[in-house]
């Protein structure tokens, strides 16, 4: 007999990244705001990655201590997802754009590119990455 993993949510997945994304904006580790709520560091690995469903009074405690309304871990995308209606952009699924928000090196890299205030620099930038990721694709 074969047992059946269940699938997360994909609301709670996008729930749970938007939690991942606030705390590395504010460079907070897992055990300090696991600390915050009185949890594991393990608890709140499950939900950042959306396996384990935060309830209403935990998801207030996290907006409390990552300083932003509940609001913002529904913002752009339950909805959309409920409804199957999020475009995957250039081939790239919404998921893989979240989790690449959400790591190091997509925060550092939205950081610095954010600082780059002149649009010819941008567009050379941007250029320059898109270069890059078709050699990539032929290497």
């Amino acid at each position: 007999m074969q047992i059946k993993k269940k699938t997360p949510n994909p609301i709670d997945v996008y729930v749970g990244s938007r939690i991942r994304l606030r705390r590395n904006m504010l460079g907070l580790s897992q055990e300090k705001l696991a600390e915050g709520l009185g949890v594991t560091f393990q608890q709140v690995q499950k939900y950042e990655k959306g396996s384990n469903r935060v309830g209403a009074s935990r998801l207030q405690a996290v907006s409390n201590i990552l300083n932003v309304p509940v609001s913002f871990f529904f913002d752009d995308g339950p909805k959309a997802l409920a409804e199957g209606s999020v475009p995957a952009e250039r081939g790239v699924e919404p998921d893989e754009l979240i989790s690449f928000v959400s790591s190091k090196e997509g925060l550092a890299l939205n950081r610095a590119f954010a600082k780059v205030t002149d649009a010819k620099v941008r567009a050379k930038l941007l250029n320059l990455v898109k270069a890059l990721a078709a050699d990539d694709d032929q290497g």
